[in-house]
């Protein structure tokens, strides 16, 4: 009995062989990985560091050339270099001289330009943004040129920067926004890509933490609206009322105040000079299509007409939006997946997509950088970062739209995360 019973407890305390290994198939969900990126291997954290390191130094030593040839906000003559900016100043200068439906009128607005760069100018940027923005545009031209610049690129460079940390949810995510080769296309002509990526990922980190953020940042939005079509399909299919409802009154907000501070008089230029502002973007002869980065772009490039460009752009646009809803009530999909869909999505729906607002595509990789970053990379999602971030620095100087290839790959990457990880979850 003695011997029996010892033969017993030794057997208790024998430990238990470990479970067979399970075969990890195609559909059977990414490697977990559970540790914070400072507790990662050494080897692929110093790996992702030193990528971002070197793509942010490519930044700073291409913008650093730009500032030492003198041709950024102030020329070595002292006047203005004319870009982007001088476009919103010159809007600005109107409407605080009493005209502010001028803005939409090519010749009014193209003498206020002039007068801005102090010459007249080879080329002409047109102001063709929906009314509320004209509020930020005057404000900023309350300023001196350089002062207004600097201070357009110090308020929405860091929003952009947030957004993004917060997105990746990691000291990383800082990096990553800084190396993220879209900067110097928004720093050097003082554009608003920066605010647009800001305003697209703040609704989408937002959307279920803090509803009603989402729906400002939506509704603050309006000022590019060929961004936010795609939300309202999202939100109604998922039910998000609240961030309907605070977007819907950001917007009439806006309005509201463009109208009491301007008068109807904006109004109603922006929609007289729309159609020919669109077709003049969007279907003149002299358009240089390879500095845009859409479908429709892309047919226009390699020699199809408008009516082939805006099938083909229409299709691309309706699949997207049926595959989107049809992705957001999944529940097999995790929330990382289904924002940095949204996210992308926003590119491939647009027609309109120029250099400067492809710091969007920031948003969607974040996504998916922080899906990474809790679950593990899946096979070949390095190596597709690092394409898109190689496409980015060609493109300046190849003269295609390689920035759509960039789309593709992240709508690759993004499908590949979409079908491979499925979770279980409340819509």
């Amino acid at each position: 009995m003695f011997s029996s019973a010892t033969s017993s407890s030794a057997s208790s305390r024998r430990p238990e062989p470990p479970p067979p290994a399970s075969p990890v198939g195609p559909r059977k969900g990414p490697r977990t990985n559970p540790l914070p990126f400072r507790q990662w291997p050494a080897r692929k954290a110093d790996a992702l560091k030193l990528a971002g390191f070197a793509l942010l130094v490519v930044n700073v030593a291409y913008l650093a050339a730009v500032l030492w040839g003198g041709s950024w906000i102030v020329g070595r003559d002292g006047l203005p270099v004319h870009t982007d900016f001088t476009m919103v100043h010159a809007a600005g200068r109107l409407a605080l001289d009493g005209a502010p439906a001028a803005a939409w009128d090519w010749t009014l607005h193209r003498a206020a330009e002039n007068a801005v760069a102090g010459h007249a100018v080879a080329r002409y940027y047109a102001w063709h943004y929906p009314p509320p923005f004209l509020l930020v545009a005057t404000a900023l031209a309350t300023l001196p040129y350089a002062a207004a610049f600097v201070a357009w690129m110090a308020v929405t460079l860091p929003l952009y920067l947030a957004t993004i940390r917060a997105i990746v949810g990691d000291r990383l995510g800082w990096l990553f926004a800084g190396a993220f080769p879209v900067l110097v296309p928004n720093l050097v002509p003082g554009q608003n890509g920066f605010f647009t990526a800001a305003l697209i990922g703040g609704t989408l980190y937002c959307l279920d933490r803090q509803p009603v953020v989402a729906g400002i940042c939506l509704g603050l939005l309006t000022y590019k609206p060929q961004y936010g079509v795609l939300f309202p399909l999202v939100l109604l299919a998922t039910g998000r009322w609240k961030v309907i409802l605070s977007a819907a009154v950001t917007a009439l907000l806006l309005g509201a105040v463009t109208l009491a501070v301007f008068g109807p008089g904006v109004w109603e230029a922006f929609f007289h000079w729309l159609p020919l502002t669109s077709h003049a973007l969007l279907s003149g002869t002299g358009t240089e299509w390879q500095k845009f980065q859409s479908v429709f772009s892309a047919v226009r490039l390699l020699g199809g007409g408008a009516t082939l460009a805006w099938a083909l752009q229409g299709t691309v646009a309706a699949l997207t939006a049926v595959g989107l809803v049809v992705l957001w009530r999944s529940r097999r999909v995790d929330a990382d997946t289904k924002a940095a869909a949204l996210g992308l999505g926003v590119l491939l729906a647009s027609p309109y997509i120029y250099l400067y607002d492809l710091a969007i595509l920031a948003v969607p990789l974040a996504f998916l950088l922080r899906a990474a970053l809790a679950r593990g990379f899946l096979p070949g999602e390095t190596a597709g970062l690092a394409l898109i971030a190689g496409l980015f620095l060609v493109l300046p100087v190849v003269g295609v739209p390689v920035g759509l290839f960039g789309v593709a790959v992240t709508a690759a990457l993004v499908a590949r995360r979409a079908f491979a990880a499925p979770v279980p979850q409340a819509v």
